[in-house]
């Protein structure tokens, strides 16, 4: 089956040309970075390294598109043709087992492999089969942010962790509306994964199984129980609306209005309220991911980017090299303070100016040594896309059904039985 999957990202390759590391006219080597796109930071850290690097090679960036499906099948195809010109590549976590399986990605030299002072949710996500195959440069994590004139109404103690049950129970008691991303997106797929990881399950129990080993854990009781958060919020309007097509903007939105209460997002919430809603920014508070039980730790969702190189490239000891000075800590912590990105160095987070910008800089490194990836898989795309097409919309949702509805689905899917 992996080799069915291998050739299947090679439809239609005949307009991906190879193109290889080049050398300007001065005889530097220029290697490529494909970026995701950001607010200039990735452009600016090519300059600084570039310059660094004092003639021994040159780094241009080409941008990678918005979303990151489209990242994934860009990159997916331009590898499987055995493109030259990747040299470096910002890879979105979920699809790194994707790449790394069927060979597209050069180890990780062993002066890169110590991941001692990473936090524990990008060395997981940089890593496939037990084996670091990319190297962390940014992560990311959803906190829970609320409103602390709403807490202080309610009398929620807001110094010990915080339950979906109690916010799902404020929000039905003082009619006010719960920021989560419903839309039949990604956004969807790191949700589940959250609630269903922090009340201790996974969706994935073999990742490195073939489609008919494969074994999954969402028709278990840590699936009925992320889906019975899913169906309370859903069913009783606690998202407002347009929760069925909310993404991360969307509920920022909602909080940002009259009803708004608690908010699971990512960071970026914090520059943007600033900006756009100072005054709620000034009655902002932030904790860790709710927890499914209160005896039990959150699970927080992990995201970010690491950087691989891609196993064609004809510079790949150069790529390395610019790797390593991209990573490094003190670039981590500038680029947090520009574009918004948390470091996945966790002594980039005792920068006095990150602390400066992000007071909530020490809960997000907490959350991120809590994250747990979303599934570690070669078919990733089906299983989120599978888990997305079973539990749209929210209001739908069944705790009693929809676990097994979706389990069946996925792995017919996976087994080539039915389609996406």
């Amino acid at each position: 089956m992996r080799a069915r999957k291998t050739g299947g990202v090679a439809v239609a390759l005949s307009l991906v040309v190879g193109l290889g590391a080049c050398s300007a006219d001065d005889g530097v080597p220029t290697l490529t970075w494909y970026i995701n796109p950001d607010a200039g930071g990735q452009e600016r850290i090519a300059g600084e390294c570039t310059e660094e690097a004092d003639g021994a090679y040159r780094i241009e960036t080409t941008l990678l598109p918005r979303d990151a499906a489209s990242q994934r099948e860009q990159l997916a195809r331009r590898l499987a043709a055995s493109d030259r010109s990747l040299d470096i590549m910002s890879l979105d976590p979920p699809f790194i087992p994707e790449l790394a399986e069927p060979g597209f990605l050069a180890a990780v030299p062993e002066d890169l492999q110590d991941t001692d002072g990473v936090v524990k949710g990008a060395v997981e996500s940089a890593s496939w089969n037990d084996e670091l195959v990319t190297v962390p440069f940014w992560a990311n994590t959803q906190l829970l942010w609320y409103r602390e004139s709403v807490v202080e109404e309610v009398g929620l103690d807001m110094s010990e962790p915080v339950t979906w049950d109690q916010i799902i129970e404020v929000a039905e008691d003082n009619d006010l509306e719960v920021g989560v991303q419903g839309a039949l997106a990604e956004s969807l797929t790191v949700w589940i994964n959250a609630l269903i990881a922090s009340a201790g399950g996974e969706i994935l129990r073999t990742p490195d199984a073939v489609p008919a080993d494969m074994e999954l854990g969402i028709d278990s009781d840590e699936g009925r129980a992320a889906a019975e958060v899913i169906q309370r919020i859903g069913e009783n309007g606690l998202a407002g609306t347009g929760l069925p097509t909310a993404n991360e903007n969307a509920s920022l939105n909602l909080f940002e209005g009259d009803t708004g209460s608690f908010m699971v997002n990512w960071p970026f919430v914090w520059p943007s309220l600033n900006a756009s809603a100072p005054e709620v920014a000034d009655d902002l508070g932030w904790a860790v991911y709710p927890r499914m039980d209160a005896d039990t730790p959150a699970a927080p969702p992990v995201g970010g980017i690491n950087l691989g190189v891609g196993a064609f490239s004809e510079n790949q000891d150069l790529a390395w090299r610019a790797v390593e000075c991209i990573v490094q800590p003190e670039r981590q912590a500038e680029y947090f303070v520009s574009d918004g990105n948390p470091p996945s160095n966790a002594a980039a987070y005792d920068d006095e100016t990150v602390q400066e910008e992000f007071p909530m800089a020490g809960v997000i490194r907490e959350s991120l040594d809590l994250g747990v990836p979303r599934p570690q898989t070669p078919y990733y795309n089906e299983i989120s896309i599978g888990l997305q097409r079973t539990w749209h919309p929210p209001a739908d949702v069944d705790a009693d059904t929809t676990p097994a509805t979706s389990s069946a689905f996925i792995l017919a899917v996976l087994r080539g039985e039915r389609l996406l």
